[in-house]
Formats: structure tokens, C-alpha cells, sequence
């Protein structure tokens, strides 16, 4: 095999294998920093192993068994094997008593899904910031390298590798286990989980600064997530609610630029050009998520109602046929679980759809205090939009251009400047 075949065939296996051994290693170590070095540390004898022997039949659990032994050497190195005997010693001698085909065979069995859950719920820890759950996720569980992050979130590349290392070294001085989540305490870890899942989706979906107006890597990235995720937790309905709010705001992507490249609004998007499948995939999730609620007899949460949201226009064949009577109320139940001003903004655009523009606008004079709105680009861009729709263009030209100030990206103020001029 040639070395750049070579090279490239491992960097894929990194991209899929990664999570799996870093996750497995890390309950042996008990430090997610250590983890990924010994995972680096296999991935780098795979090219010089396989260059001279060839890739093996079975290449995951070659890196799995060497990414083993690895963590057994650093545990004796450190002098740690005694103290650490008593938790993995088992495993780890009856392994030694196979011979290496059985070793891999052993490795490739094993059920990674609870070390990988560990792994989820240590990335997304409270103790960290939120911008180092997201860098640290997508490091340790989406295979991305310091530089693809920084790329994705338009940050210089030392600041997302200061991100990583505080995140690993917070998380070391915290001693946080790398354990099961007790029962009791899996309702507000998972929401920590979901929420990083959610920013990186939201990121890419609509980026809030750079050139461009969608991502569609961070995209793919937290779809991949989300679906790990409810393989991991099967009976928690907010992931699925999730999952099926990222895939069926995932189905509009190709509708969502023009050939220019200018953003392309939900009303004016041509349906055709929706991904079917990614629809029917949201539709069933979405579907799943709601048949637990039912089940566990609770109101449906967050990322559930917004998933339903998001079906009410899936399921419209045009824009004029949207069931916005709908959507209001759905919105009206959001209100209720979230208590955000954003959600009540997104309200009043669906009240002013379903009632008149004059509907939604009462409501967002109600909401113009609200200090969370104070620097939101989308509250005068609403504004704008219905103050347009009734006929008050001077009042919204000035929204336009308030919200062309406030945001961070350069295609959305291009768009927003121009409906200011137009409407001038």
C-alpha cells in the first residue's frame, strides 16, 4: 500500500475509531488526556506497523488491543498497576492469556457503548464552560483535529487548543470519575450533553460569524453525535427529540442557498429540494421521542416540541399550506417549558403568520425591554419584517439596519442591508 494510501486510510480509522478507544482507555486511566495520547500513540504504530505488514483484517480491534497494552505499559510505568489491579486487573490477565489473534478477537467483541456514554457524559461535564464542552466533544467524540475545530468556528487555532487543554486539566483537578452516571443524576447531565450537541448543530446550521452562512460539517458532526447518543440512551425521549430536530432542520440544507450563495429563507426555499430521507428520519424519531413522553406520562420536552415545530413545516407542501395556528400554540407550550424571550419571539412571528403581522408585532412590543433581546440580531430583523408587511417602511428600514450592525455574519448583513435599502 502506498504511504499516502496508508496515511489516509488511518486518518479515517482515527475519525471512527477514536471515540471507541479513547473512551475504552479512559476508564482505564481514569484521565481523558492520558486516553487520547495513548489512542494517538496506537494510531501512530498502526502507519509504522502497517506500512511494512499491511492493514489487518480487523484494523479497529488491532488499535483496540495495542491501545490495551499501551495503557497497561503507562499504568506500570507510573507504578500504578497495584492501585489499579483491583478495577481492570482482570481484564486486563485474562487478555494477557490469549494469544494475539485472540486478543484482537476479544477486542472487536467488546461492548464499548457504556465507556463511550462515560466518555459523553465527561466531555459534557458542567464544570466546564460551555465553549470547552463543545471543543472538547468534538475532539474526543467526533475525531476532529484542534485545527478543523478552529476552522469550523472561525476561532484562531491556539485559542481552541487552550480550550482543550484547560478542559482536560479542569477535569483532571476536579477529579472528575469517569464513571456511570447514577439514576438520580442523568435528567441534568444529559441536558448538559444535549445542549453541546445542540450548539455545535446550531452552529453550523446558521454560523454566527465568518463569510459563510452554513457549516454543513458541524452539521454532520452533531447528527453523528445525536445518533451515538440514542443508541446509548434508547429510552430518554429528549434525544431522540433531539435527533429529530437536527434532521429535519438538516433536510432543508441544499434549499438553503442560492446559486450566488445567498441565503435563501424558509418561505422562499423550494420544497423539492428537501432531503426526503433526512425528513422521514426526523418524522420517525420524532415520533419515537413523542411515544416515550406518552409512556413516562410527562409533558413533552424542549427539543421534542421544537422537533414538532420543525414537522409542521416538513409535512406543509408549500409555504401558504403551513398549519401556523399550529405552530403557535406548539410555541405556546415551548414558552411555557423554556421560559426564553427567544421562544416568545419565535412565537409572535408564528402568531403573526397565523393572525396577521399585526398579531405578532403587539407581542413584540411587549418583548422590547426584554434584556436578553438587547443585542439579538433576530428580534429587530423580525420587527423589520412585520413592520414591512404592514406598510411602516422607514420603521423598517431602521430595524433592518439595527440588525445588519449586530450580527457577526458577513452573508446574513449583506441580506439585512439590503432589505434596509430596499424598504428606504
Amino acid at each position: 500500500m502506498a504511504v499516502s494510501d496508508l496515511e489516509r486510510t488511518v486518518a479515517a480509522l482515527a475519525r471512527i475509531e477514536s471515540p471507541k478507544l479513547i473512551a475504552r482507555l479512559g476508564r482505564i486511566v481514569r484521565d481523558v488526556g492520558v486516553a487520547e495520547e495513548l489512542a494517538q500513540d496506537a494510531l501512530v504504530l498502526a502507519l509504522e506497523t502497517w506500512g511494512k505488514s499491511g492493514v489487518p483484517d480487523n484494523p479497529g480491534a488491532w488499535l483496540m488491543a495495542t491501545a490495551k497494552n499501551r495503557a497497561l505499559n503507562a499504568l506500570t510505568r507510573r507504578k500504578m498497576l497495584a492501585r489499579k489491579h483491583e478495577e481492570v486487573g482482570r481484564d486486563l490477565e485474562e487478555e494477557e492469556r490469549l494469544d494475539p489473534a485472540e486478543q484482537l478477537d476479544a477486542a472487536l467483541d467488546d461492548d464499548v457503548g457504556d465507556d463511550l456514554l462515560r466518555l459523553v457524559f465527561v466531555a459534557c461535564h458542567p464544570v466546564l464552560a460551555p465553549d470547552a464542552r463543545v471543543a472538547l466533544t468534538l475532539r474526543l467524540l467526533g475525531g476532529l483535529t484542534t485545527q478543523e475545530i478552529a476552522r469550523a468556528f472561525v476561532v484562531p487555532e491556539p485559542t481552541i487548543a487552550q480550550r482543550i487543554v484547560r478542559a482536560k486539566r479542569t477535569l483532571a483537578d476536579e477529579k472528575v470519575p469517569f464513571e456511570n452516571v447514577r439514576r438520580e443524576e442523568l435528567g441534568a447531565r444529559l441536558s448538559s450533553v444535549l445542549e453541546v450537541v445542540y450548539l455545535i448543530f446550531n452552529e453550523g446550521y446558521a454560523a454566527t460569524a465568518g463569510d459563510d452562512w452554513m457549516r454543513p460539517g458541524l452539521c454532520e458532526d452533531a447528527l453523528r453525535l445525536g445518533r451515538i447518543l440514542v443508541g446509548l440512551v434508547p429510552e430518554e425521549g429528549e434525544a431522540h427529540g433531539l435527533v429529530a430536530l437536527m434532521e429535519l432542520h438538516a433536510s432543508r440544507t441544499p434549499a438553503r442557498l442560492g446559486a450566488d450563495g445567498e441565503p435563501v429563507l424558509l418561505a422562499a426555499q423550494n420544497r423539492a429540494r428537501w432531503d426526503r430521507l433526512l425528513v422521514r428520519r426526523g418524522l420517525a424519531a420524532l415520533e419515537r421521542a413523542e411515544s416515550l413522553a406518552r409512556r413516562d406520562g410527562g409533558a413533552r420536552g424542549a427539543y421534542t416540541l421544537q422537533a414538532a415545530i420543525s414537522a409542521c413545516h416538513a409535512r406543509a407542501p408549500s409555504a401558504a399550506e403551513t398549519e401556523w395556528a399550529r405552530i403557535a400554540a406548539l410555541y405556546g407550550e415551548l414558552v411555557v417549558v423554556t421560559r426564553s424571550p427567544i421562544v416568545e419571539l419565535n412565537r409572535a412571528v408564528a402568531v403573526a403568520m397565523a393572525e396577521g403581522p399585526a398579531a405578532g408585532l403587539a407581542i413584540l412590543d411587549e418583548l422590547s425591554d426584554e434584556p436578553a433581546l438587547a443585542g439579538y440580531h433576530l428580534f429587530p430583523t423580525a420587527r423589520g419584517d412585520l413592520l414591512e408587511k404592514l406598510g411602516r417602511r422607514a420603521d423598517a428600514a431602521t430595524e433592518f439596519a439595527r440588525a445588519a450592525l449586530l450580527t457577526k455574519n458577513e452573508r446574513e448583513r449583506a441580506v439585512l442591508s439590503a432589505r434596509a435599502a430596499a424598504c428606504r
